[in-house]
């Protein structure tokens, strides 16, 4: 008998993450593994990887989808609910961690803060332009010092004599470092000083004017640095909580917030099933010349289309499951609709 759950899928510019839960709400399984450049391939690869750790037979009754992808990922899957990334990540945190009333969330190529008081976000703020802090940011230094990002945080934690390093960017922030190493200070020291940098950099720009207030999550994959936790808990003097899945928590998120609507609507869920790893789909580009602003539309066919020529998308006979990127909307198409927005 096949068991009733929840998939979320959260679609980052770095990470693709999936999640199953069940109809209570509890994790059963997730994967996450790099996008690198290709969401659809990186969904499709997240399908086969849960299916497999899954082991049995699981009917979806609802999907959500979250990240700088999840347009394209709720298109792909048939989702039934899209929702941005704050909403996702303080709807898993306030189900795993009653309470809470502060999220930090650094990812691979951003970072953000989240203010809840009972439960609801008043407050948040994003970082989408400066690298220092960051999961791309850490493994290039990682690199740098010739250590595994696996065992920077212990031996970050290491350091009796942190080196004070310029973390108001990253470019600061790898010159500095780079100057310190040069004069021979200990790996461990840089490390960790690194790490201070990081969090002075965060509290300083993302929670400026916020009032950081416990209970205080750390989500996203940086948060498996234990040094980042540590410098996080000396800058704020209170405890940093990590949830077991918190390099997952954004599809936790997105999973319970299709179960919501499941239970809300009733409505059977628009999933196309696990076989969507199976699907062949390719995208096209073309520049619309009908006004000044010259819009790059995408189009998104499933299947193996007649036309391949890019420039004329109004010929492509194959399944177009979605189109966006003109500011007048003339192209845009979602869903199982067909091209009658036909370029004229």
């Amino acid at each position: 008998m096949s068991k009733k759950s929840f998939l979320g899928i959260d679609v980052g510019s770095v990470t693709t993450k999936l999640a199953v839960i069940n109809e209570q709400g509890e994790f059963i399984e997730g994967v996450m593994l790099r996008t690198a450049g290709k969401p659809v391939m990186a969904v499709q690869n997240g399908l086969n990887m849960l299916l497999e750790k899954l082991n049995d037979e699981h009917e979806i009754l609802g999907v959500g989808t979250t990240g700088s992808g999840r347009q394209l990922a709720g298109i792909l899957v048939g989702a039934d609910v899209v929702k941005n990334e704050i909403t996702a990540h303080a709807v898993a945190a306030s189900i795993h961690v009653p309470g809470v009333q502060t999220i930090l969330e650094i990812g691979g190529q951003d970072s953000k803060i989240i203010v809840l008081r009972d439960s609801i976000v008043t407050d948040f703020a994003m970082n989408t332009v400066c690298a220092a802090g960051t999961g791309s940011f850490l493994d290039q230094q990682a690199s740098r010092l010739n250590v595994p990002i696996e065992e920077f945080g212990p031996s970050a934690l290491k350091s009796k004599a942190p080196a004070r390093i310029a973390g108001r960017c990253g470019v600061f922030a790898e010159s500095d470092l780079i100057h310190k190493q040069q004069l021979g200070y200990p790996i461990e020291d840089l490390l960790y000083g690194l790490c201070q940098a990081l969090v002075r950099n965060y509290l300083s720009n993302l929670a400026l004017g916020k009032e950081i207030l416990p209970k205080i999550v750390f989500q996203g994959g940086v948060a498996s640095n234990s040094g980042m936790v540590k410098a996080f808990e000396e800058a704020l003097k209170t405890e940093i909580i990590v949830p077991p899945n918190h390099q997952v928590m954004g599809a936790i998120g997105s999973a319970l917030l299709a179960m919501e609507n499941h239970r809300f609507t009733g409505e059977k869920t628009k999933f196309k099933g696990w076989q969507v790893r199976d699907f062949t789909f390719k995208s096209y580009t073309h520049e619309c010349m009908d006004c000044a602003n010259s819009c790059e539309v995408i189009s998104i066919v499933q299947g193996e289309p007649e036309c391949v020529d890019p420039r004329t998308p109004k010929d492509v006979k194959g399944n177009i499951i979605a189109r966006w990127g003109g500011t007048c909307g003339k192209w845009d198409l979602a869903g199982n609709q067909q091209s009658e927005l036909a370029h004229k």
